[in-house]
């Protein structure tokens, strides 16, 4: 990249265990279409046993290393843009591949000056190397304009991450939906452009790790809605309420036609359990057709979207515990190093 003195935009990488991950990411962001302009790079490693931050100098980045007790990624996202020092910080994480034009795509977003946050869309790298990575892509997809929030993956204006004082370092998850959340509050737009963003490496190939990763999700619903829930926008208080009803109504059924084969000697209970599971399952499906034309794709995603009901509701117990016992939750990791 042919430099000017002019830096207009920093790029912020955070990681943890990324291994060959983290090479793609910093290649792709050496090979983005940004001509005539600086670009500062910098690397924000958690505190990984590899020789990610090795690799990062290598490419030429400033690397900052945190060893935090409770590593979260809001921490190190805001480590690396207090340290930058361009007016847009560009946010991946390190096991994401950047698009080329991307940015220069989002930066046309900026001319509205009430515009903070700026993604496109975040694809799979393999969506069919797992039946986990080819359902979850989907999860990716989401409605063109303004949106309630962003993903890790986002353009972002570095006035406004001053203003509301960047990520909430507490959070284990969910860090960026809760800050779009005061930014939204303070009459900021988050704008979705339709443009490849990033390719990304979820690399799940087993369900504990789809477990897991749910489990993570259930915690941050239950926590940021617990957070939000007095404010003029209480994110995610529905989602909550209304994972909470379906996996107690789903249990209720299940154990019910358990018992009642048990008492009768019949399977006829369970098979009208698991006929009600699939239809909830096809409907789901049917209902997010707008997604993708792949028809197996879709049924496993209809399935996955009764399943994850479980762990996303286990997750939200396990704050409510945390929170009722002042315990500090970890990181719930599903990815492995």
């Amino acid at each position: 990249m042919k430099k000017s003195n002019h830096l207009i935009l920093s790029v912020v990488i955070i990681g943890r265990n990324e291994g060959s991950r983290l090479v793609r990411c910093l290649e792709s962001v050496k090979a983005m279409n940004f001509p005539g302009e600086e670009v500062e790079i910098i690397y924000v490693d958690s505190a990984s046993t590899d020789d990610s931050a090795e690799v990062a100098t290598r490419f030429g980045a400033k690397v900052i290393s945190v060893k935090p007790e409770r590593p979260t990624a809001a921490l190190g996202r805001n480590a690396g843009w207090r340290a930058a020092k361009a007016p847009f910080i560009l946010f991946l994480d390190g096991d994401t591949i950047l698009e080329p034009d991307f940015v220069n795509k989002a930066l046309n977003e900026f001319v509205n000056p009430f515009v903070a946050v700026v993604f496109g869309h975040r694809r799979e790298i393999y969506p069919n190397s797992s039946i986990y990575n080819r359902v979850l892509d989907l999860d990716w997809i989401s409605p063109i304009g303004n949106a309630q929030y962003c993903g890790g993956d986002a353009l972002i204006r570095r006035e406004i991450l001053e203003k509301v004082q960047g990520y909430n370092e507490n959070l284990i998850a969910g860090e960026e939906p809760e800050m779009c959340s005061r930014m939204r509050m303070e009459g900021f737009v988050i704008s979705h452009i339709d443009a490849l963003m990033t390719e990304h490496d979820l690399a799940i190939k087993h369900f504990s790790q789809y477990w897991r990763r749910a489990t993570r999700t259930g915690y941050a619903y239950a926590e940021i809605s617990n957070r939000l829930s007095q404010t003029e926008i209480p994110l995610w208080k529905e989602d909550v309420r209304r994972n909470i009803s379906r996996t107690l109504i789903l249990s209720f059924l299940f154990l019910a036609s358990i018992i009642g084969g048990i008492l009768f000697f019949s399977l006829i209970p369970l098979i009208v359990f698991l006929t009600f599971f699939l239809v909830m399952s096809f409907r789901s499906a049917y209902k997010m057709r707008w997604k993708t034309d792949d028809l197996y794709t879709l049924l496993l995603y209809g399935f996955h979207s009764q399943l994850q009901h479980f762990p996303i509701f286990v997750g939200q117990l396990q704050f409510y515990r945390d929170k009722n016992t002042t315990n500090r939750r970890g990181l719930i990791e599903y990815k492995e190093a």
